[in-house]
């Protein structure tokens, strides 16, 4: 594949010449902005299963990372601050590392099911308050820290993308078979998998143990 070349006319250096591509902004799309989490936020987190939490470092460099857990796992401790459990995962700790250096965090709060979306951008610190932890236990286990947020900026997202991507539409799922298995694409970019399909699946089988393992 050839490197593709960015034409430098093309590019749009600076707001003013970004709004003249658009419309004015609907006053409704300005107004649903809010300080703190109403009833109707605090009753979307309390149905979210599923967040994507977004992070950048002092020099900004972005991650987005997902995180997920039963219903309600994003704990409401008043109207401005929210606690998000750390579960095991791959020890990068790319987002944890970012809020140390650079507490603005970026949240999207997404439900099976629907199509509208909630935001919440605020500031980030990582606690392992034991009473705040205790809450988040999950088959026995608490998590080692959680990330608290101070609510900045709160509000309500169309369903326009979750409609164009059909999200949840099953006539529109893809068969997951399609591609490889995460371990052997991992393997692939790095170390090399096994060409003999029984070793794979024993890889595969036991990165399907090591989830049951290492979930909480």
């Amino acid at each position: 594949m050839t490197s593709f070349e960015i034409k430098p006319e093309s590019v749009i250096a600076d707001e003013q010449s970004l709004r003249k591509l658009f419309s004015e902004t609907h006053e409704l799309a300005v107004q649903k902005q809010q300080g703190a989490l109403d009833a109707h936020a605090q009753a979307f987190i309390r149905r979210s299963p599923f967040i994507c939490i977004g992070t950048q470092n002092l020099v900004g460099q972005a991650d987005v990372s997902p995180r997920g857990d039963p219903v309600g796992f994003v704990k409401i401790l008043d109207k401005h601050t929210l606690a998000i459990p750390d579960r095991p995962g791959n020890n990068r700790l790319d987002s944890l590392v970012n809020i140390l250096e650079n507490p603005r965090v970026g949240l999207l709060f997404i439900i099976p099911g629907f199509d509208d979306t909630l935001r919440v951008n605020g500031h980030g610190v990582l606690v392992t308050d034991p009473d705040v932890l205790e809450g988040m236990t999950v088959n026995g286990r608490p998590p080692k820290l959680a990330i608290m947020v101070k609510v900045d900026e709160v509000f309500l997202h169309c369903a326009k993308a979750f409609r164009r991507a059909q999200l949840w539409n099953p006539e529109h799922f893809q068969n997951r078979s399609d591609m490889p298995s995460l371990i052997k694409m991992i393997l692939d970019q790095s170390s090399g998998a096994p060409s003999d399909a029984t070793e794979q699946r024993k890889l595969d089988d036991d990165l399907e143990e090591d989830y049951k393992r290492t979930l909480y």
